[in-house]
């Protein structure tokens, strides 16, 4: 039986060393040097023993490869359905961060209790009766969800051998461990060591896993970066613990988008799925109120209409300050030039301040013109009538320039009874017979013009 060979390798450089030091002799970095498993130990891990599984070990030409349409288990949630690009894909390793408390165990445990085939919910951090109290608050009564506490790989594999279940959900990988390393939970060897095993599980048996990974304090999934590269899809839950909302974003998906976007709604029985965002993310306000404006957006194949604020106020320090929430406070900054520029608007020496409503973060350069109109909304300090809102990106030369699938934001905003859109002279609209009116303007004074006459 072989024995276990470890070695130290710097991070940065890959540099090998005898043993620990703090600094790497040939990068000169700091804190790179982690121990890595150079021959593992012959111990039972993952293995399969069904006829029925055919490993290819020859190499075939892409012509002779059969291609059967996969299907996709539903995960009887549409949001999560939406972001993994249709449900989960059988063998698909899938990995879920966020923040801690934002909801990643409730999101989990609450697809597990509701779906109608066997789940084995494996926790290294709460006991069963803990899981238990959650899940009477969530869904009392579910008899294909199975609970488990265990941090050993190796005993885990045991139970799903006897429960055999369709999914497999861990919570957390930073608290599992292998006997194939000595080092303890959540240190980078046990964290690609376990997930190695998980893949090897998972390729072998089609069985789908959801991983659930811990993030550091500057937003990353904790642990190596070859985690991300090592599964199929990564996920990130974000949203402010603060509000209610929480959105679900793909960031790597080799089944599907990673355009798409979920929101949810934090409830004292759970997430409730927001099927609708637009009337969530827009206020419901009575009365008129300056500097703020309606954006038709797109996120993944899904419409939104987000409300934009913007304050602008003399500067009291001498030094304007340019600040954003939610959207990019460089672009920001060349939109206030261009209205310095090419219409004529002094705001060089005010504070410019914007928000995007909702907690969300939007990058489609079709919310320009609602961002311009809600500036000059606020330095004029007259209210924008409502039913109007935007979708056209800003050029450098206060040219209103066309944005793509405009048909789409256009039955959107008419669907939520805006009665007027603002989009660009160059854009070509397929739709007959709407009642929105649809007013195509080409330069920014022509939006102004309009507006505030």
């Amino acid at each position: 039986m072989a024995k276990v060979k470890t070695a130290f390798f710097c991070q940065n450089c890959g540099t090998q060393y005898p043993k620990w030091i703090g600094q790497c002799g040939s990068c000169k970095q700091w804190n790179t040097i982690v121990e890595e498993v150079v021959q593992k130990e012959e111990k039972a891990g993952w293995k399969i023993d069904n006829p029925s599984v055919k490993k290819t070990n020859t190499p075939l030409k892409i012509s002779e490869i059969t291609q059967d349409r996969e299907l996709r288990l539903d995960t009887q949630n549409l949001e999560f359905n939406r972001v993994l690009g249709g449900g989960l894909v059988p063998g698909s390793l899938i990995l879920l961060g966020g923040e801690p408390g934002i909801g990643k165990s409730t999101l989990l445990l609450q697809i597990a209790l509701k779906l109608p085939y066997k789940t084995l919910y494996v926790s290294g951090e709460e006991s069963q009766k803990q899981i238990k109290m959650r899940a009477d608050r969530i869904e009392p009564n579910s008899e294909n969800c199975y609970i488990l506490t265990e941090t050993k790989t190796q005993n885990i594999f045991q139970q799903i051998v006897r429960v055999e279940p369709d999914l497999v959900i861990i919570d957390s990988i930073q608290t599992l461990h292998t006997d194939y390393i000595d080092s303890a939970a959540g240190s980078i060897s046990q964290i690609r060591e376990s997930t190695a095993e998980l893949i090897k599980f998972a390729k072998e048996s089609h069985t789908p896993v959801i991983l659930v990974g811990h993030i550091t304090k500057d937003g990353a999934i904790a642990g190596p970066k070859i985690l991300e590269h090592m599964v199929d899809t990564v996920l990130q839950f974000e949203g402010d613990r603060n509000y209610v909302y929480r959105i679900l974003r793909s960031l790597k998906n080799r089944f599907g988008s990673t355009a798409e976007l979920g929101i949810y709604e934090m409830q004292g029985s759970g997430l409730r799925e927001v099927n609708n965002p637009s009337e969530v993310l827009i206020s419901k306000n009575d009365g008129e109120l300056s500097g703020t404006a309606i954006a038709a957006t797109i996120e993944g194949m899904r419409p939104l209409l987000i409300e934009i604020q913007a304050l602008v106020s003399s500067a009291v320090y001498g030094t304007p300050q340019r600040s954003a929430t939610g959207f990019n406070a460089k672009r920001l900054n060349m939109l206030l030039a261009v209205l310095e520029k090419r219409a004529g608007f002094r705001l060089g020496a005010k504070d410019v301040f914007l928000n995007i409503t909702g907690g969300i973060s939007v990058d489609d350069p079709a919310i320009d013109l609602a961002v311009v109109a809600s500036i000059l909304s606020s330095n004029a300090d007259i209210p924008i009538e409502k039913g109007i809102c935007f979708a056209a990106e800003v050029g450098l030369a206060g040219e209103i320039r066309p944005v793509q699938r405009v048909d789409q934001r256009i039955l959107e905003a008419e669907k939520l009874g805006f009665t007027t859109i603002f989009v660009s002279k160059n854009n070509k609209i397929g739709l007959k017979n709407t009642n929105i009116e649809i007013r195509k303007v080409s330069k920014i004074e022509d939006v102004v013009q309009y507006l505030f006459g």
